[in-house]
């Protein structure tokens, strides 16, 4: 028995050289079966984990992730001015904080130079370019047909014609405003007689005079309406001056549609000896005349441009976004005025919002 186990013992050694001799040569690669290349529970090793990784880069995933945004705009005046442009970027700076994606904007920025700046920014990488201003509205509907792959989002004041799939238009409608704030001026009229100044003669322009027109001739209201145009939205001399002829001739409610041009229509009211009401434009400017500040058409860019974007993430590359009551314009509470005339101008708000009164958009040039 011994001897028995010795030479198994033997034999065994003699096996095991064998083996690590047959070893140090490189082992030729086993035919693969069905069951070796996928084995049931066998733990992974680098080299299969390298080939997993590779047979699924090469298989669509099963839903693809959301693209990368990167969201650039251009303003035409500075982003402090608590008017026009501040709105705009407070709208930028929601999508920054809120939707997680970044942003760069220009400010200042002149017509000529605007598509200078939009292609310096897709050189960068930015693939949403926000424009906001309708000045600049043709040169951004130009660049969106030359980059199909960039989505662009222009303000107008109206729908864009034959517009490329990757443009947002923001139809402003600022007529829409314009309507109830002629109802607000006709009762707080103690003269009959109201005004309107606005900065130069656009088509927009023409369009917020026809809705107060059309609310008078709608409501019934005696009123008489006297347009004046400045020249410039930001020309606080020439707007006082303009003002203070109007006050002259008894006109006692003065709409603005000014930006810093405002800061002149509210020094005249300051001024007169007469009791002088003024609505605004864009944002409350109560504190530059407390004692004549009536009201504001509110404009609100932040839950729009947020919806936009969404909505191009959502795969939505252009399409049109008509503002109005319910999507980022309001009446400010009215002040200096009875509460009598902040229920009409409630009713009137709530019949424009549900279309039982249909403001027009009438662009026709004013004489």
């Amino acid at each position: 028995m011994k001897y028995q186990r010795f030479l198994l013992v033997a034999l065994l050694t003699l096996f095991t050289v064998f083996a690590v001799q047959c070893g140090a040569s490189e082992p030729a690669e086993p035919a693969a079966t069905e069951e070796a290349a996928a084995p049931a529970e066998a733990a992974p090793t680098e080299e299969m984990a390298a080939t997993t990784e590779a047979e699924a880069a090469e298989e669509p995933a099963a839903e693809a992730p959301a693209a990368d945004y990167k969201l650039a705009a251009i303003f035409p005046g500075v982003i402090t001015d608590a008017d026009y442009n501040t709105l705009g970027y407070l709208a930028v700076e929601a999508v920054q904080q809120d939707l997680n994606v970044p942003i760069a904007f220009s400010e200042s920025v002149a017509v000529p130079d605007v598509e200078r700046v939009m292609r310096e920014y897709i050189d960068d990488g930015f693939n949403i370019i926000f424009t906001h201003g309708s000045q600049f509205v043709s040169q951004t509907q130009t660049l969106a047909a030359e980059f199909p792959d960039v989505h662009f989002i222009a303000e107008s004041d109206g729908a864009a014609e034959n517009p490329p799939a990757n443009l947002w238009i923001i139809d402003r409608n600022f007529q829409v405003g314009f309507y109830p704030l002629a109802v607000v001026a006709a009762r707080q009229s103690q003269t009959g007689k109201i005004g309107y100044i606005g900065g130069l003669t656009l088509p927009f322009s023409y369009s917020e005079v026809h809705a107060i027109e059309q609310a008078i001739a709608d409501q019934g209201l005696e009123v008489e309406l006297q347009p004046v145009w400045v020249g410039d939205f930001n020309d606080p001399t020439k707007a006082r001056e303009l003002a203070e002829a109007m006050i002259g001739e008894d006109v006692d409610v003065i709409i603005g549609s000014l930006n810093l041009g405002m800061l002149g229509i509210f020094e005249a009211a300051k001024a007169s000896d007469k009791d002088v009401w003024v609505t605004a434009k864009y944002t409350d400017k109560t504190e530059f005349a407390p004692d004549n500040y009536v009201t504001s058409v509110l404009y609100d860019f932040v839950g729009p441009l947020k919806d936009i974007i969404g909505r191009i993430e959502g795969g939505e590359a252009g399409g049109y976004y008509p503002l109005g009551f319910d999507t980022g314009v309001a009446i400010q509470p009215l002040q200096n005025a009875a509460p009598e005339i902040s229920a009409d101008l409630d009713k009137v708000v709530q019949e424009v919002q549900d279309g039982t009164i249909e403001v027009k958009k009438d662009t026709t040039p004013i004489e």
